[in-house]
């Protein structure tokens, strides 16, 4: 079953999640190994973003793969996203806290440390990816909240059922035949309201 509209939004999601932590990833390791992968403010990034790759790889994966993919249901993606968007914010605080003392000119350090100036380019450029990575899950978890909350309220119960890549809300007007009969039916057994 191919991808719903909302479902090929959902995964242009992912993948633009997937490809911000491709360069949180680059950038961290980038640091990590100017500092010989010693201090525990450049290592959460690093270690962070192999966690959100490697489960961002899984889940868009098995979406692919699977049209019933339990990876792919709204209260999945809700609880991986919530967690990640936590450790995010808590471990950026951390880590920009750290970095406060790094100069944020980095054309001020000498010529002659040429390298100290790059590791401090692409220090400042952690500091910016890591912030849009935590606003990026948290945007994606508050937006598929609103959406699922949205549509379980206009009846769409189906949505905890399925992968949201394949979910296609039901028009609720066409079913009021089928509705109205199904009333009818336990009305005529004798239950009334």
């Amino acid at each position: 079953m191919p991808f719903s509209p909302v479902g090929k939004k959902k995964v242009a999601a992912h993948i633009g999640l997937w490809l911000c932590n491709l360069l949180v990833l680059a950038f961290s390791a980038k640091v990590n190994h100017f500092q010989e992968f010693f201090f525990v403010a450049d290592l959460f990034p690093f270690a962070l973003s192999i966690i959100c790759l490697v489960t961002l790889t899984v889940m868009i994966g098995l979406d692919f793969a699977s049209s019933t993919s339990y990876t792919g249901r709204p209260q999945f993606e809700l609880g991986v996203f919530g967690v990640l968007s936590i450790f995010w914010l808590a471990f950026n605080a951390f880590s920009t806290s750290r970095w406060r003392h790094v100069t944020m000119s980095c054309g001020a350090i000498p010529d002659a440390f040429s390298d100290a100036r790059g590791w401090c380019k692409d220090l400042q450029a952690l500091k910016a990816f890591v912030w849009i990575e935590w606003v990026m899950f948290l945007l994606t978890t508050i937006i598929t909240l609103r959406y699922v909350i949205t549509q379980n309220s206009r009846g769409n119960t189906h949505i905890f059922k399925m992968p949201l890549s394949r979910y296609k809300p039901r028009d609720l007007d066409s079913d009021y035949g089928t509705r109205n009969s199904e009333f009818l039916q336990y009305n005529n057994s004798g239950y009334t309201y």
